[in-house]
């Protein structure tokens, strides 16, 4: 596969089902809102986030990989070929599928030893260097 790392820093946050979905949720290129009966989940890049505001639930400091190129839906393994070396090495994900493709959320302080143990089973990644400047 072919993959990128975002430049962005993530948020992941947890919100009763029933909230409604604040709007500086909205304010970037890439996002993911999904509730259920149980929960409003919401990935944004952590620079939306209001300063003003004390988030009870949330995770930040991830950095997100995305598969490159539209994935047909007859493929299949695409997600597991990433997780699961991914957690074979301990390290954990939050993954994200969209129509297209597959995005997986990777903790800051990992995301070296994810791009090296991807790499070992033959993924490649596109502008590395300039991500790895910015961390």
């Amino acid at each position: 596969m072919k993959l990128k790392i975002l430049d962005q820093t993530f948020s992941v946050l947890k919100y009763p089902p029933t909230e409604i979905i604040p709007s500086w949720a909205l304010n970037s290129d890439v996002f993911s809102i999904t509730r259920t009966d149980e929960e409003l989940s919401i990935v944004c890049p952590s620079e939306c986030l209001p300063m003003n505001e004390v988030f009870t639930d949330a995770e930040n400091d991830w950095k997100c990989i995305k598969v490159e190129g539209v994935l047909d839906f007859s493929l299949t393994g695409i997600l597991s070929s990433l997780a699961n070396p991914l957690g074979e090495n301990n390290i954990s994900i939050f993954a994200i599928s969209t129509f297209n493709t597959d995005y997986l959320l990777v903790k800051n302080h990992s995301i070296e030893k994810a791009r090296v143990v991807l790499e070992n089973e033959g993924h490649t990644f596109h502008d590395i260097e300039k991500v790895l400047r910015t961390n």
